[in-house]
């Protein structure tokens, strides 16, 4: 399938996902996989990530500059990456010493993570917490799309071997 009957099977699931949560009970019950305040927030914020990424691959492939995304909706995105995905234990994200990798949205105030990568999964604290060995920074939509491997980290101060490690084992599956 390609062309018109590709974007309009795309339409009528994108139709059927927003009428779907939209029409969901708040207190609807069903399985999720990370922590959220109820099932829906977590199935509509996820969903919401799971196109605007899939967004950037679609403009990415056809040649064209990717779109941003709003600084508030980046840092959501972001914060969903690092404390959730990354504090699950399929994260590959792995350091045989304790290393610190601080994450920066600089258009942001207060959307700064401290990531304390070792051997165990990531651990994430939403804060400037202690020294970094190395900090990722940038605009808060480009730095969202660099953390999900879409474009290049802005800025990487410190020990850049850790931003490599990041592009190489991050990859979400």
């Amino acid at each position: 399938m390609d062309g018109a009957a590709l974007l309009a099977w795309f339409r009528e699931g994108h139709g059927l996902l927003v009428d779907t949560l939209a029409g969901a009970a708040p207190d609807v019950r069903c399985w999720h996989f990370l922590p959220a305040p109820s099932p829906l927030a977590f199935w509509a914020r996820r969903q919401a990530h799971e196109t605007t990424v899939h967004r950037m691959d679609a403009e990415s492939a056809a040649g064209g500059a990717v779109t941003g995304v709003a600084a508030d909706f980046a840092v959501d995105g972001i914060d969903e990456l690092l404390c959730g995905f990354h504090a699950r234990p399929k994260s590959a994200v792995r350091t045989p010493e304790p290393r610190t990798l601080r994450v920066r949205a600089t258009d942001a105030p207060g959307a700064v993570w401290t990531v304390r990568l070792s051997a165990e999964p990531p651990v994430t604290e939403r804060a400037a917490a202690g020294d970094a060995d190395c900090e990722l920074s940038g605009p808060a939509s480009r730095l969202y799309s660099a953390l999900w491997n879409r474009r290049p980290v802005p800025e990487v101060a410190g020990d850049s071997s850790l931003a490599a490690l990041w592009r190489e084992k991050s990859g979400v599956v």
